[in-house]
């Protein structure tokens, strides 16, 4: 079964290829092509020494993956290292494989490797298959990408004085997912450092049964820029974009293959310690899914929340800029790859950091982050027309989170002009004192539409006196199947975030059918009903952390 707004599905995945575009042409305009590197030469055996106060040494060479596929690589040594496999007379050094970001050359990690090599690491960083220069198609962390990081690890002992006891791997984005993918497959690694990853591909770009299509968008564009995408990831994405749902099951065994989640038994009984760290307005990997993630791992673990979108937090620290992840990974890797007792063992887990003021929060587990929970009825009956967006939206992939971050600018809406007649609208109480949001917003109520499939957004705003209201939080939810004129019950997750909505405020729900980050399934003409039966009474379920101690 198609989409029945073809027109809406291209325009909308056409911004997001767009941006995409625009992002790559800004950013890989900056960064010297893979093609530039030097050629591989036989590495030679030097003995490390404390005092040696030459810089790091940094070699390109070429590594064969998996099926002998070509990836390019550079090696980046401690002061006094030329290379060379292990001896008698070598000191050992813990290595930290960098796995490159989707579309990002090699030498993305370099200012972060450097610093590694300044504390006694040897670095690899390699351009994953597919992209610029190194061999094969994008694969999207399929079997390949992750036989790739073992093939790497065994170049690197054999080519490097490498400690094979002691091996770490970090990295942003695609990175994190394939550094996680492979603590499940290399029982080798024992540390990892995933920033602005995912640990359910599916549940990431594919909620709520709802296309991302922007992300998509994004990812699509920045891969056929840079790379050569496979046949099969140019037939799923083309479906993706196209809103086919026929299908839908192959779809989501595509991304489950490809979930570290799926395969976290194999990572708990392999016993890196994992870090995690993301963005709480990532728009291509949710947190939602990384936070679930880190409940079920058994390992050593430390999960970080801070605002900003996709990589934005951690983009500082590639130009060597002061950068708290990438600082908080070296402290994680040092502490489980060299046994450093710098305290970030003894610190509690769970790291926030509020998008709105206040430094960070720690807590003993996710489970811990809210301390209460707060309830808004959603009281009587409300009908909207579909296909029209009311003007409340999640804002554009990539841009708008990154303004909350640095400018406290969160998309807006004037929510008392929201047309009723497209969006269904909800208010609270005007509060006394200042609620602080923590956690996940939970969203039940009762939905009946006209006909057998549809959409819609939620979005949680926070109001202030003039009715102006910033963009909270947001999910979108897509239905098929559904009996048209009988109701059925809903019951969705918003995006977690950490929010403090000032006294004198109110938070306000919002739900429409239409927005730029999503697909949309509302046939034309369709119309939604929102209820709340006695027995069953909707509302919106806000988390709560502990109220702020009075000066």
């Amino acid at each position: 079964m198609g989409h029945p707004h073809p027109r809406t599905a291209f325009r909308t995945s056409a911004v997001g290829a767009v941006s995409a575009a625009v992002l790559a042409g800004t950013t890989f305009g900056l960064a010297p092509a893979a093609g530039a590197t030097a050629p591989a030469r036989t590495p030679t055996i030097a003995t490390a020494t404390a005092t040696s106060t030459k810089a790091p040494n940094v070699r390109f060479v070429d590594i064969p993956g998996d099926g002998g596929t070509v990836l390019k690589a550079n090696v980046v040594m401690p002061s006094g290292e030329d290379g060379g496999p292990g001896g008698a007379t070598t000191r050992r050094h813990p290595l930290v494989v960098l796995p490159t970001s989707w579309a990002i050359p090699q030498v993305q990690y370099l200012a972060q490797a450097q610093k590694l090599a300044d504390s006694g690491y040897i670095v690899l960083s390699y351009n994953v298959r597919g992209f610029w220069q190194s061999g094969g198609s994008i694969e999207v962390a399929g079997p390949p990408d992750i036989a790739d990081v073992s093939k790497v690890i065994d170049w690197a002992l054999a080519n490097t004085p490498a400690d094979p006891e002691r091996i770490g791997m970090a990295g942003m984005s695609y990175a994190a997912g394939i550094s996680l993918l492979a603590a499940g497959f290399d029982k080798r690694i024992k540390a990892v450092v995933a920033m602005s990853g995912w640990a359910d591909l599916v549940d990431s770009i594919y909620s709520g049964r709802t296309q991302h299509v922007q992300a998509a968008g994004f990812l699509a564009g920045t891969g056929y820029l840079t790379g050569r995408p496979s046949p099969e990831f140019q037939r799923l994405i083309g479906q993706f974009l196209d809103s086919d749902i026929d299908d839908e099951a192959e779809l989501i065994a595509w991304g489950r293959k490809r979930s570290p989640a799926t395969y976290i038994d194999r990572i708990n009984a392999n016993g890196a310690a994992i870090m995690l760290g993301n963005a709480w307005g990532d728009t291509i990997f949710p947190p939602n899914q990384y936070a679930d993630f880190y409940e079920k791992l058994t390992v050593p673990k430390r999960l970080e929340f801070r605002p900003g979108d996709h990589a934005t937090p951690e983009i500082g620290g590639l130009l060597g800029l002061p950068n708290d992840t990438w600082n908080n990974a070296r402290r994680w890797l040092d502490h489980h790859l060299k046994g450093t007792a710098n305290g970030v063992g003894d610190e509690p887990p769970v790291q926030l950091k509020s998008r709105s003021n206040g430094g960070y929060e720690g807590y003993e587990s996710w489970a811990a982050v809210p301390s209460r929970t707060r309830r808004i009825p959603l009281d009587g009956t409300k009908r909207i027309f579909a296909n029209v967006d009311s003007g409340a939206n999640g804002g554009v992939v990539i841009l708008s989170s990154a303004l909350d971050q640095f400018l406290k600018l969160p998309p807006v809406a004037a929510v008392p002009l929201l047309p009723r007649a497209f969006a269904a609208v909800w208010q609270s109480e005007r509060y006394d004192s200042e609620q602080r949001v923590r956690g996940t917003v939970k969203l039940h109520t009762n939905i009946t539409s006209t006909h057998a499939s549809g959409t819609a957004v939620a979005y949680l705003y926070d109001v202030g006196p003039l009715g102006f209201g910033k963009l909270v939080t947001t999910a979108p939810i897509t239905f098929h199947g559904r009996t048209p004129g009988r109701p059925f019950p809903v019951d969705l997750e918003l995006f977690s975030t950490a929010y403090d909505v000032p006294a004198g405020h109110r938070l306000a729900l919002v739900v429409d059918t239409v927005d730029p980050l999503y697909s949309e399934h509302n046939p034309d003409w369709s119309r939604l009903t929102f209820s709340s039966p006695a027995d069953d009474p909707s509302y919106v379920s806000v988390p709560l952390g502990a109220e702020r101690p009075t000066p």
